[in-house]
């Protein structure tokens, strides 16, 4: 049985949140030792429920019981115990830190400190601006970091005759955790010594929007310009809710098909496929109101077109492909459902889960050893002390990226942002799918060059082609693979199979290689030959479900299911990449985009499992705030209309006597039930109808300037190619301009997290051409020009996409 990949690795929680939990619950999962520091009265997520639950005293919430598993609870006053907390750091290897009561709050432990006392340690800070800039210490939720990013109305989401409406249970928290685990983890790699500074704006963007400020620059147009609804998306069967996606033009083309309308194809329609689907809109809901949705999956399923059921609390541990893959299991101490880890290794390197500590259970484990056990001397065990120079964290690594579209190519990137030498392998068949989907005439020069998807997806990537249908490409392939640490792939399970390079096959060629297949839906179960794009797994795991509102069909996130994948996908490679540096061995990593979706959405199964309760969507109201909700302004909108809108969000009885006063002490606002979150609640309607006046009479600025100065939580609802314009991310230099052969300089998006060790500049190098590295490569593995030529002329290699 082998040992948890980060077995003996220490780490001190400092967070409070999701954020944080997630982040140190991810590492727990791996094996490390978490060991968390609370005040007095508990991690406030200790009294938490979504759904209100009653939590009596002494008992926990269930999300908190989730998070906390295989951690240790340790009581701790920042003012009395400071000694004992500091004896405590200086012992760890990492420290996660997010504001919150306690330890956290005492300006003795605050990063910046924390950093300077124990230079030894990774120090990984969690705030939604980061810890410097001007935004810096500003009040945030993720409803109103969700309206800066552009992901309300990042893709399109929603009806045009409502306010748009931000993506439901608290995602954007998770992504956070997902992604500081991921910063710990990389740090690691290069040993550790730096202070991270992650900022929950910047995941929100890369997890939200969809390199809106590439394609504005580079195409002179948004990515879209209204809301419309997704069809058919998410629509009313005979007896339920069913998913049927529609991404690409072949897909509308199956569509028509299978309902019956092959006289609606036209390939040569100057409309795009969303504009034709949206003139069939009435046809197409009429069809599927007349068909089970189990008659619809099957038939979507038999013509290749991504379909899912739309999944809640209630049904989501009962569908047959999650039953048959086991992706939910007990939490060890309550008895609640809760999803199993989001990620699958061969040989099994993640911990089984534990029971999550009742308050302050080892404290007197630890203030008798004054110690961490097993570091009673010195700062960090032979072990765990990776000496490294000041490379990034993945210099030396090489990886072949056979990844295509959003989630595999978002992994891969962040390796290659990090130092690693990936290889991104294509077809001159079927290159990477986001190369044909920006709308470029292919009678324009070198069109499959100008995507700024492909481009935001692939800098510092170098770029070959192979025809994988080939016995040559594939020989070339496994040369290739050879050299490789780790591969990864994202495509269907029957595809690579087909061509005979299983996990096998891979290690046979290179024994400690790192294998990462990324299917949809997993490698087994009914739907693992289902294509799956973001749409549909946010419908299979309950993201959907609560986006959207009450009275109407959920809206697809159409966002959160990719990236989401790819930095899962990602913390399991470096657990991998543990492992091996630890024994030797390598692995073989199923990190399938539903089973990271469904941790996202955990909260849902939980509620109702713990609780019965079924958690709803409701518009832009939400659990964590009251008020909370989108606010139309006075401006209008850069497009001509009037839906300029602003997000505000009182999280506490102090914010709300904030907003109260700055909004000049109203006298409706004096009634005594408001000042309790109950109150406010069962009055939202009341407060919604007051706010809605106040900011109908005023510009999003003069809103945004009197609510924030007073330290009421507020935002603009981006359109998402305006995040350049947030000066927080100019300070953090968040965007780096990008020069490309082909296309004009354009600014990209970097990495979340920025760190006392660099780098100073993320993008190294533009996204390759098609096939741009062939001759280099191919001359890596011994191959001469004349034999480099020789494949060009058979079409096993190219750098234009083959006819």
């Amino acid at each position: 049985m082998s040992e948890p990949a980060l077995s003996g690795l220490a780490v001190v929680d400092l967070s409070s949140g999701i954020a944080g939990a997630y982040c140190t619950k991810l590492l727990a999962d791996g094996g490390a030792q978490v060991i968390k520091i609370e005040p007095v009265q508990g991690d406030p997520l200790r009294s938490w429920s979504a759904s209100r639950a009653t939590i009596v005293d002494g008992d926990d919430g269930a999300l908190f019981s989730y998070l906390a598993c295989s951690k240790q609870s340790v009581v701790a006053d920042p003012i009395t115990d400071a000694e004992f907390i500091d004896t405590l750091l200086a012992r760890a290897d990492a420290v996660v830190w997010s504001q919150g009561p306690g330890a956290a709050d005492h300006p003795d432990f605050t990063p910046q400190e924390i950093h300077g006392r124990y230079p030894h340690l990774i120090v990984t800070a969690i705030t939604a601006f980061g810890l410097e800039g001007p935004w810096s210490g500003r009040p945030a939720t993720e409803f109103t970091l969700q309206a800066w990013s552009g992901g309300i109305v990042g893709l399109g989401r929603g009806a045009p005759d409502r306010a748009p409406v931000h993506v439901g249970g608290q995602v954007g928290e998770y992504l956070a955790g997902a992604y500081a685990s991921a910063a710990t983890l990389a740090s690691r790699m290069r040993g550790g010594a730096e202070l991270i500074d992650l900022s929950m704006l910047e995941t929100a963007i890369l997890g939200l929007t969809y390199y809106p400020v590439s394609y504005f620059e580079m195409l002179g147009r948004p990515w879209r310009d209204a809301r419309r609804l997704t069809v058919p998306g998410i629509a009313r069967a005979k007896d339920g809710l069913v998913d049927i996606g529609c991404g690409t033009a072949a897909q509308w083309f199956d569509l028509c098909a299978m309902t019956g309308h092959v006289e609606w194809i036209d390939e040569d329609s100057p409309l795009s496929i969303t504009q034709q689907a949206n003139e069939k809109a009435e046809e197409l809901y009429g069809w599927v109101a007349d068909q089970t949705v189990d008659e619809i999956r099957d038939l979507a399923t038999a013509f290749r077109i991504p379909n899912a059921p739309v999944a809640h609390g209630a049904n989501v541990e009962r569908l047959d492909h999650y039953v048959e893959r086991q992706s939910f299991v007990v939490n060890p101490r309550d008895g609640f459902t809760q999803p199993a880890p989001p990620y699958r290794t061969a040989p099994p390197i993640l911990r089984h889960p534990e029971p999550a500590p009742r308050l302050g259970e080892h404290t007197e484990l630890y203030r008798s050893r004054n110690s961490i056990p097993g570091r009673e001397s010195g700062s960090a065990t032979a072990r765990n002390a990776i000496p490294r120079d000041g490379a990034l964290p993945f210099a030396g690594l090489r990886v072949v990226d056979m990844t295509t579209f959003w989630a595999g190519p978002s992994c891969t990137h962040l390796l290659a942002m990090l130092g690693a030498d990936v290889i991104h392998v294509e077809s001159t068949r079927h290159p990477d799918g986001t190369r044909l989907i920006a709308g470029i005439p292919v009678t324009e020069d070198r069109w499959w060059e100008q995507s700024p998807i492909f481009s935001g997806l692939n800098t510092n990537k170098r770029g070959i082609t192979l025809n994988l249908q080939s016995d040559t490409g594939r020989d070339i392939l496994k040369r290739l693979i050879g050299t490789a640490d780790v591969v990864v792939e994202n495509f269907t399970p029957r595809v690579l199979e087909s061509m005979g390079l299983t996990y096998d096959v891979v290690k046979a060629i290179r024994p400690d290689v790192v294998m990462v297949r990324m299917p949809g839906f997993g490698l087994d179960g009914p739907w693992r030959d289902n294509p799956a794009f973001a749409y549909v797994i946010e419908a299979a795991a309950g993201i959907s479900w609560l986006t959207g509102y009450p009275d109407l069909n959920p809206f697809e996130p159409y966002s959160v299911g990719d990236p989401n994948a790819g930095v899962h996908a990602f913390n399991a490679i470096l657990l991998a990449l543990e492992h091996r540096r630890r024994t030797g061995e390598g692995s073989m990593i199923e990190a399938a985009m539903v089973d990271a979706a469904l941790n996202v959405a955990a909260e849902q199964v939980i509620e109702y499992s713990a609780y019965g309760s079924v958690l709803q969507r409701d518009g832009n109201r939400g659990p964590v705030a009251a008020p909370q909700n989108l606010y139309l302004s006075d401006e209008v909108d850069e497009f001509g209309r009037l839906d300029s809108w602003v997000a505000i969000a009182v999280a506490t009885d102090e914010q709300w006597l904030r907003l109260v006063s700055a909004l000049g002490d109203p006298e409706w606002a004096a009634v005594g039930e408001l000042a309790t979150a109950q109150g406010r609640r069962t009055h939202h309607d009341l407060i919604d109808g007051h706010l809605s006046a106040w900011c109908a009479e005023r510009s999003r600025d003069q809103i945004v300037e009197t609510l924030w100065d007073a330290g009421v939580p507020v935002a603009k609802v981006l359109q998402p190619h305006r995040q350049t314009e947030i000066p927080q991310l100019t300070v953090r230099g968040f965007f780096e301009s990008v020069e490309h052969p082909v296309n004009p300089p354009t600014r990209h998006s970097t990495l979340p997290f920025r760190s006392t060790r660099g780098p100073e500049r993320v993008h190294t190098a533009p996204a390759p051409l098609l096939g741009q590295h062939n001759q280099d490569v191919l001359g890596e593995l011994g191959l001469t020009v004349d034999e480099i030529a020789q494949l060009e002329a058979d079409g096993v290699i190219g750098t234009s996409p083959a006819r």
